[in-house]
């Protein structure tokens, strides 16, 4: 806590050094410049207009936005400064020779196309969070970037969410449709296995540590997500940059590997205060669900597995259950509905978004202060998600050499889980003879649910009444997180030489609360399932610095140079405590530390910590306006390694041709500009856990000799190295045809080794589980396009196209032969996929049996040799194919699955098991349209994509295995029932056979085409508006994901992959699929 309070003193005497020695300075030589902007023709004034001031390298000196009314301030040393206007949509004025002038009112005119609106944006700088302020004509790296402005008609929680599609190389996919749900982030694909995998996420020019440690069980927090980005409201962001190459990434060394999200927040301008209210309002709705069978059909289908088996359905212990005896009375109630489960835990959601925001202020200080509400009940009964968000930023001037800005933000966030993750899955399974409600023995409904303490289906956890379980039970998250920041900006020597220091701490706390009452499992009370308590409570700390000199000399026109020294540092470290109990004396007593039967769990706790340092070292450099040259070197210790291995070197080098500026090609009127870009660099990758390189000991539950035991937990980890990937980028940007068709391209190489992997098996007398190597190498080469057509734009009318499309492809090249291929939980039964390395192929492959249909009768089921022959034993009888010989030895029959045998030797076996796909998307991306009329009616549309990846339908798996009591798809109705039959689906077989084994049956293109919104705005005429005293105001209908097309049999083929170790892939497990939504939304400025 010292280094805590000494970083701030620290911070404090910069600041009271600065504001004593710049005010004198300013108050001598500073003058002050006002005036105000108009339209040319109309004298309107125009709000948000940019001004600056330039020297005579036309450099910008400084600048502001005009306010509501036009008006404009800057104070400065106005000696031989230019004054410059300009606004989006309008001609700038080119530059204004200030003079002795103390007021400058300037008129600019609208203009019919895009040209001034491009040549003004490529003057601001690319927003890399570095502060270096490099414009985008001097930008080397690949770098996408959106403004906020884009999305704010779009129903999100998260910024994430918004941005599906949007960005080429960016692959965002679904965690789940329940609120609170984060989303899965991948830039240029997969680079790491067990290490950090996400993107760091850097807010105003600091990154954002908010994680989910991996080493306490935090139940259904880990399956929610509690995404980092959920922190963030919407409403405040300006824009969003994603780094992609070496050249953007490496100055963020061993963070930046996966690539990077810069997220810039709004600040406050030069104007008088204006105040801004934003509303949306909506209701969302699920997908229709996989149809499944009614009562009836269920019952039938279960008398003909159990006589397929060979079993008498009449003589089961449960077989009451299914025999609609109207004498018995209880029973014949209770199990002789059409229950469709999933409906019943399945309503229509809701959400309502508010947001106030004042932002304004003089040439002193600027402001922004916010607040937003956010309130949504999820689709699922049961979840929800409240946030709370306050944010302010501020900016002040002290005097023309000294600034600061101080940002705080608060997020307060109440969020409703289910207690069971795997709640859709069971209402899927769950059998639909069973009554929801509980019945009395004269049918009246008791006003109970159903719920007995088992059926036929079994008992809990493996079956519950899925609708009491998320009516009763409890999974509760609270979390508040206080964010702030300082930074210091000193101009050591004025316009040439900057010292700026940023702070910044995040400070988080979050309480996970879960409750499972008797009534959500319906087990008698005194088993240690009934009213289970377990709270657990994370506080997070993040403290990271980054102070730094931007020198910006004059060089004149034909030189243009800006360098970057900087030193991090980020120090981060949580506690968790963690309680549990069973059988409290009443479902009333939720808290595990009142009197209990059991106490399960004890106290547990967890507290850790890791830093970090980095120095950089960057530097950009123009010659001719035409030749872009820039390089930088990072060098990074962090904790998590060993001493021996503890720093890393990370550079980059990259370089960018303005061959649109040459000679040779002026005269093409139709280009007006091209630039080729060429980066190589390296960035690492820290391993997720601390303490690898140390032995952590624990205590266990065991007794010897009447006394618990201490242990050590890993093996030490001494040697264990950076995972390094190194990046090789070409692209290529082209502007043609007076800036209406613009295109950006980009190759890349992307090469990691030295892939960390947790979990190495190892035999169990060394006393250790498992350890982590730096073991492979894995490749991820692609391309990406963008193209903007801007067929119209005047002073009706502006029509735009967008589209974006992405490549990546992942392979594994190298695995250690120290580290095993193969799963250990592989095996040969039923719902169950083998995973493995494969040199060659990509991670997130999945392998097992070709599924060819099924046997149409016994003839069929003979074995057959490549040439298509009939196998015969050496005493000339037939050979059937038989499933795993001579280990099970299952003679497959008339009716059952048909697996292709590879080798041709009449077994289905190991040898038999093929590589089947993988999950990573051939093809990403969106496209979409804009058309605006007279600037107030606009009509826009967006599509998102994904092409060539697979999926394993783990719903599909459940629903069509008639292996069991579970509920199945109304698919299993074409299923075989006699010889000759021809489909696709095997013979119901309860208990035995081998029909539903992990193979190609199940894995499914998830391919898709999605229409993601489409949004009517209108945006009331200024002079009617003014009658109310009101500056602003719009309204919007926008509708999300209307439909989609796809071969996908699931709810929906939009499903992220949970890492837990090495070996996950890609399943549907049936989670709350992305909902149709629609969203009315106001927007009003005062």
């Amino acid at each position: 806590m010292m280094k805590q309070i000494n970083y701030l003193i620290l911070i404090g005497c910069i600041v009271w050094m600065t504001f004593w020695g710049g005010g004198v300075y300013a108050q001598n030589n500073a003058a002050l410049l006002t005036g105000k902007v108009t339209e040319k023709g109309t004298k309107q004034p125009i709000a948000g207009a940019t001004v600056v001031l330039k020297d005579n390298d036309n450099r910008t000196i400084v600048g502001t936005t005009t306010d509501v009314e036009g008006n404009y301030s800057l104070r400065a040393r106005m000696q031989g400064l230019k004054l410059a206007v300009s606004y989006t949509g309008y001609k700038s004025s080119g530059a204004i020779a200030v003079g002795d002038r103390k007021t400058i009112n300037v008129q600019i005119e609208s203009t019919n196309n895009v040209i001034d609106e491009v040549v003004i944006s490529k003057s601001k700088p690319v927003n890399d969070g570095t502060g270096m302020g490099i414009s985008k004509e001097r930008n080397t790296a690949a770098i996408s970037t959106i403004s906020m402005d884009e999305l704010s008609e779009m129903q999100s929680v998260s910024v994430d969410q918004a941005l599906q599609g949007r960005l080429p190389g960016v692959d965002i996919t679904t965690v789940s449709g329940d609120p609170g749900a984060g989303m899965q982030i991948r830039i240029r694909g997969t680079s790491s296995l067990n290490g950090a995998t996400d993107p760091l996420i850097v807010v105003d020019g600091m990154p954002y540590d908010i994680t989910i440690p991996d080493d306490f069980n935090f139940a259904t927090s880990d399956d929610n997500a509690y995404g980092q980005l959920l922190n963030i409201a919407p409403s405040d962001i300006q824009d969003i940059s994603v780094l992609k190459d070496a050249a953007a990434t490496a100055v963020w060394g061993s963070r930046g590997a996966n690539g990077v999200l810069v997220i810039t927040t709004k600040r406050g301008t030069v104007s008088a205060p204006t105040l801004g209210y934003t509303f949306k309002g909506s209701i969302s709705k699920q997908p229709e669900s996989i149809p499944l069978l009614n009562g009836d059909q269920y019952s039938t289908l279960l008398s003909e597995e159990f006589y397929n088996a060979g079993r008498v359905f009449s003589t089961t212990d449960n077989a009451q259950q299914f025999q609609y005896d109207p004498n018995n009375t209880y029973i014949y109630h209770n199990y002789s509905n059409n229950s469709n489960w999933v409906d019943a835990i399945t309503q229509l959601g809701y959400f309502q978004d508010h947001n106030l925001q004042v932002r304004g202020g003089g040439e002193k200080a600027r402001y922004l202060a916010s607040i937003g509400y956010f309130n949504q009940e999820g689709t699922t009964i049961g979840t929800g998600l409240n946030r709370l968000s306050a944010r302010i930023n501020l900016d002040y001037v002290v005097s023309e050499r000294i600034g600061f800005q101080s940002d705080v933000s608060y997020t307060h966030v109440d969020n409703d889980n289910l207690y069971h993750a795997n709640v859709r899955d069971i209402a899927y399974r769950k059998m639909p003879n069973q009554a929801i409600w509980e019945y009395d023995e004269y049918g009246n409904l008791t006003g109970n649910l159903f719920n007995p303490a088992s059926s036929a289906q079994g008992f809990y956890p493996g079956t519950y009444n899925p609708l009491s379980m998320v009516q009763n039970a409890i999974g509760k998250q609270l979390g508040d997180i206080l964010g702030t920041r300082f930074n210091v900006d000193y101009k050591l020597i004025p316009n040439t030489l900057r010292f700026v220091s940023t702070l910044a701490l995040n400070i988080r706390n979050n309480k996970t609360k879960l409750f499972l009452p008797q009534l959500a499992t319906g087990r008698p009370f005194t088993e240690n399932t009934v009213n289970k308590a377990s709270d657990s409570d994370l506080d997070e700390f993040s403290l990271s610095t980054n102070t730094r000199l931007l020198f910006t000399p004059a060089l004149g026109d034909n030189h243009q140079l800006t360098a970057n020294l900087s030193f991090l540092t980020s120090d981060y470290r949580y506690t968790i405590q963690g309680l549990s109990s069973t059988n409290t004396a009443s479902s009333y007593l939720q808290d595990p530390s009142v009197a209990s039967r059991t106490l399960t769990g004890d106290a547990k706790s967890v507290t850790t910590q890791s830093r970090s340092i980095g120095a950089l070292i960057q530097a950009n450099y123009m010659l001719n306006k035409k030749y872009v040259f820039a390089a930088s070197l990072r060098g990074d210790g962090n904790s998590k390694f060993g001493p021996d291995n503890r720093y890393g070197l990370f550079p980059a080098f990259s370089a960018a041709w303005q061959i649109g500026r040459e000679n040779f090609l002026k005269d093409i009127n139709a280009i007006k500009d091209i630039k080729l870009r060429a980066s190589w660099g390296r960035s690492g990758n820290a391993p997720r856990r601390d303490y690898t390189y140390i032995n952590v000991y624990s205590t266990n539950d065991y007794a010897y000799l009447d006394e618990n035991g201490v242990y050590s937990k890993n093996i030490e980890l001494s040697d264990l190295k950076w995972e390094t990937v190194t990046q090789q980028n070409l692209g290529m940007d082209v502007e043609m045809f007076d800036y209406r068709l613009m295109f950006g391209g980009e190759i890349y190489k992307n090469r990691t080794t030295d892939l960390m992997m947790d979990n190495i098996q190892i035999p169990t007398y060394t006393g250790y589980s498992g350890l982590a190597m730096n073991v492979g190498t894995m490749d991820n080469d692609g391309w990406e396009a963008n193209f903007t057509v801007v067929p119209i734009r005047n002073k009706k009318w502006d029509v735009s196209f967008t589209f974006n499309i992405a490549h990546n492809q992942n392979v594994i090249r190298e695995i250690s032969p120290l580290y095993p291929r193969e799963n250990a939980r592989s095996s040969l039964k039923n719902k169950t996929f083998f995973t493995y390395f494969q040199e060659n192929n990509p991670y997130g492959s999945f392998y097992g049996f070709r599924y060819l249909g099924v046997y149409k009768d016994q003839e069929a089921t003979i074995a057959k040799d490549a040439q298509g022959n009939a196998i015969v034993s050496p005493d000339g009888e037939t050979i059937y194919m038989r499933f795993n010989y001579p280990t099970v030895d299952y003679v497959f029959q008339a009716g059952d699955a048909m697996y292709e045998d590879i080798n041709h030797d009449g077994v289905i076996d190991q040898k038999d098991i093929v590589y089947l796909g993988n999950s990573n998307p051939k093809l990403t991306g969106g496209f979409g349209f804009n058309v605006g009329y007279n600037k107030r009616l606009k009509l826009s549309a967006f599509f998102n994509y994904r092409q060539g990846s697979q999926i394993i339908n783990g719903t599909k798996m459940n629903t069509t295995d008639m292996l069991g009591y579970n509920n199945q798809s109304t698919a299993v109705l074409r299923r075989w029932r006699k010889d000759g039959d021809i489909t696709d689906i095997p013979r119901a077989l309860f208990g035995t056979g081998y029909n539903s084994l992990g193979s190609s049956r199940y894995v499914e293109d998830a391919s898709f085409l999605r229409l993601r919104t489409v949004t009517l705005k209108y945006d009331f005429a200024k002079e009617f508006l003014q009658r109310f005293h009101i500056e602003g105001l719009g309204a919007y209908l926008t509708v999300e994901n209307i439909f989609t097309l796809t071969k996908y049999t699931g709810q929906d083929p939009d499903v992220a992959v949970k890492l837990k170790d090495a070996f996950t892939v890609l399943m549907d497990n049936s989670m709350t699929p992305p909902l149709k939504t629609v969203t009315l939304g106001i927007t009003a400025r005062f």
